[in-house]
């Protein structure tokens, strides 16, 4: 009887766990499963990136997920952030870290500003962008702060 009350509460947690949605915890390294193929853009008349995604980030599409990084601010007026797995001075634009290490994010709402290298984590819905030329390889859309 024991055995079955304990099996019992720890299926009835994990029903309860799925049922919140609670966001898949990853991090940067996950986020580095992907290659770049340069390709000519004869609209752009350059060479771009495009982003191949492995099968790690593949299962990763479209999913709920939480991440911890630092806050780049682009446009403060328009609540356009970037999360870096870096710090500003090596991040993506300024220190040579590769496209896949920072991520757009859209928040849910309106949110406070934020300040440059605030280390925080979001959650969000993690979209694998490979088409907009104007967005980053990943964007975080319905992004929230989470409390801790």
């Amino acid at each position: 009887m024991k055995k079955y009350l304990f099996i019992s509460f720890f299926a009835a947690l994990a029903t309860l766990a799925i049922a919140n949605d609670s966001p898949l915890k990853i991090s940067w390294q996950t986020l580095t499963d992907v290659t770049f193929n340069k390709i000519w853009n004869k609209d752009e008349g350059m060479f771009i990136l495009v982003p191949e995604f492995g099968e790690k980030v593949k299962t990763l599409k479209s999913k709920q997920v939480e991440i911890t990084g630092y806050m780049i601010p682009i446009d403060v007026e328009n609540n356009y952030y970037v999360l870096s797995a870096n710090p500003y001075a090596s991040c993506f634009f300024c220190g040579g870290a590769g496209p896949e290490s920072v991520m757009t994010i859209k928040f849910k709402t309106g949110n406070r500003r934020f300040d440059t290298d605030e280390r925080l984590t979001l959650k969000g819905n993690l979209v694998l962008n490979s088409e907009d030329l104007e967005e980053l390889t990943y964007i975080l859309t319905d992004a929230e702060v989470v409390k801790k």
